[in-house]
Parts: structure tokens; sequence; C-alpha cells
């Protein structure tokens, strides 16, 4: 039986790449998308507040009884819940193993690239947190590229040695980027679809 993977997601763009992560990475699940396109508008000036968050929490808890056998979040701001979940199954962050696999990879400077402003702001802090939580001495960079992501990127890419993907709406450009800039990029949906896999399958 396939396994059942549920991807909630905070905004429709985040969709087709964690379900084209997971038929690249993982084919035998089955991808399960519950979608709140509020989860992320409600947010507005005043941040995730504890009603937002327990929203959160009501569609792990949704996913789980439905039968899922592992959930990923795609939504970057809500990474934090998966660790505050003592669901049964395995329960990830959008970027935590794309995390790890940059501070696994041993480059120590690492370019964070986004196209919104708050996405990049608020990934770049939590991946430094993650540096220091392991004891990871890296050099993070900023790229805002609100369009022509790969020209953007060529402009500012200079003396880095690794990429990293803030958004999963920016994955499908992962290849394009990488091939363009000679450099590896990594990216929340392919990381998150090898994770699930090690996990689910052993």
């Amino acid at each position: 039986m396939s396994p059942r993977i549920a991807l909630i997601s905070a905004t429709p763009a985040a969709i087709g790449p964690a379900v084209d992560a997971l038929a690249t990475e993982f084919p035998r699940a089955q991808p399960w998308n519950i979608l709140d396109d509020r989860l992320l508008a409600d947010v507005g000036h005043s941040g995730r507040t504890s009603a937002l968050d327990d929203r959160m929490r009501r569609l792990i808890d949704y996913a789980v009884t439905g039968g899922a056998d592992g959930v990923l979040l795609t939504c970057s701001l809500y990474g934090e819940i998966a660790k505050q979940t003592d669901a049964p199954v395995p329960v990830l962050a959008p970027d935590e193993a794309a995390f790890d696999e940059a501070l696994a990879s041993g480059h120590a400077k690492v370019l964070m690239v986004a196209s919104l402003a708050s996405a990049l702001s608020d990934s770049t802090a939590r991946f430094e947190q993650a540096a220091y939580d392991k004891g990871i001495d890296v050099e993070v960079g900023r790229v805002h590229a609100p369009d022509k992501l790969v020209e953007t990127c060529r402009g500012h890419a200079a003396g880095w040695d690794l990429v990293l993907l803030a958004q999963y709406s920016l994955s499908p450009a992962a290849d394009e980027l990488s091939a363009a800039l000679g450099l590896p990029v990594v990216s929340g949906p392919r990381s998150a679809a090898v994770r699930l896999k090690a996990v689910i399958e052993g």
C-alpha cells in the first residue's frame, strides 16, 4: 500500500513543487493536499498568533486521523509547529531537511534566495539559528529576487559555495539556477521528500 503523505499548504503555489518532489524522490508516496489559503493572509502585520498556530495544529490532527503516514508543512512561517507536535507519524517542517542538507554539505558560504522579503528574512534567521544549534560556522548571504530569478542571482553569486532556496515556489527553477551559477542548489521540497522516504521506508 502506498504511503499517504499529507501536504499542508498555506498557498496554492507550494502545492505543485511539493507534489513534483514526491513524484521524483518518493514515487511510492501518495500525496494528499490540504490547503488553507488564509493561513498566510491572516498573519497580516501582527504576525502569527496562538489562534493561527492552533489552526495549523488542527490541520495536522486532521491529516493524522485521516490516515496520513507522514505530514509535510509547506509554509515556512509555520515550520516550528512541526516540532511541537506529538503526532504518531513523521511531521516535517518545510525546510528542516533542506537546512540539514545545506549544513551537512561542508560549504561555509551559503546564499539564501527568496522572492519575498519576509520569507528571506525569516528563512535566514532560522537557518542561522539551525547552524548555531549544530555548532556549525556558516556565512549566510541574502538575495531578494522578486523577478528574473536566474539573472538576479547571477549578479550576486560570486564567492558563494551553495544556494539555498527559501520558498517552495522557487524550487522548479533549482536545476536551471544550479546550471547557470555552477553551484549546488538546495530546495525544500526535494530535501523533504528524500527525508520522508528515508524515515517512512527505513
